[in-house]
């Protein structure tokens, strides 16, 4: 096991927190620090797993900060706006289309249709008009339901 600066270990606890495998953040260590890592090393940087129980508290609480903080702020990840997912389609759209890949362009629009068309949000609606666009229901008038004639 190599032994790791505080600035090392600082970038394994973070990109753990953020989701990334032990095997992306041992890649990722190797680029940006020309350290050599094991997953199994990166993993003990992980409190959230039985190999990291022993870490020490100050990186744990880095770890929760980091989370914590990722959680919340979703919002400066690009891909979580759908108007960046927007463009990046439109894009790859331009580009299929120019290499006469016309099938990989109609489904590149059709996913763009889908995101606009607001089919990947917890949204929903709901239609209260009848199919006259009266708001009564089918058959009955108002008059019915206020003079009591109607069954209930």
């Amino acid at each position: 096991m190599a032994a790791l600066t505080p600035d090392v270990k600082a970038f394994i606890v973070q990109a753990l927190a953020c989701f990334d495998t032990p095997s992306q953040v041992a890649e990722a260590v190797q680029k940006e620090y020309g350290v050599t890592v094991s997953r199994q090393q990166v993993e003990t940087h992980d409190p959230t797993k039985t190999s990291g129980k022993g870490l020490a508290k100050r990186w744990v609480a880095l770890f929760e900060d980091t989370r914590k903080r990722f959680r919340e702020d979703a919002a400066a990840i690009p891909i979580a706006n759908r108007s960046y997912r927007l463009r990046v389609l439109d894009r790859m759209a331009v580009r299929a289309e120019g290499m006469k890949n016309i099938a990989l362009a109609a489904q590149l629009i059709e996913q763009a249709a889908k995101e606009t068309g607001g089919i990947y949000t917890n949204k929903q609606q709901v239609d209260h008009t009848s199919s006259d666009g009266s708001m009564s229901p089918k058959g009955k008038s108002l008059d019915d339901f206020y003079s009591g004639d109607v069954p209930a």
